[in-house]
């Protein structure tokens, strides 16, 4: 099993999960594939993970013999550097979030799947 993981994404979670949802269980080169092709900004992201999850598997991993075991995104801190308001009415303002996620990537062979 390879993992890897981009903390702080400046992508808010809401928006990244349908993306990691849809390659979940998928075979690797199937999911690069998908993920190149989708037109959603989540979709860069999770696709440099996933690389780097194939490169922390090893030279001798074959992404063919390889599939999504999970992919998950959890809440960051809201960026720091962000303080930004947006007037309301009468005289008030609303904190603007600039939210981030945290990607992790699993992948494993396809083979230690069929032991279990």
């Amino acid at each position: 099993m390879a993992i890897a993981k981009h903390r702080f994404a400046r992508i808010s979670p809401t928006k990244a999960r349908p993306v990691a949802r849809m390659v979940q269980g998928m075979s690797v080169t199937r999911a690069l594939e998908t993920l190149k092709y989708n037109a959603k900004r989540g979709a860069r992201l999770i696709e440099k993970v996933m690389r780097s999850a194939l490169a922390n598997a090893g030279a001798e991993a074959d992404p063919d013999a390889m599939y999504v075991q999970s992919v998950t995104v959890d809440n960051g801190p809201i960026a720091l550097g962000t303080k930004r308001f947006i007037p309301v009415s009468r005289g008030m303002a609303h904190p603007i979030r600039k939210r981030t996620s945290h990607i992790v990537v699993k992948i494993e062979n396809i083979s230690s799947q069929e032991e279990q």
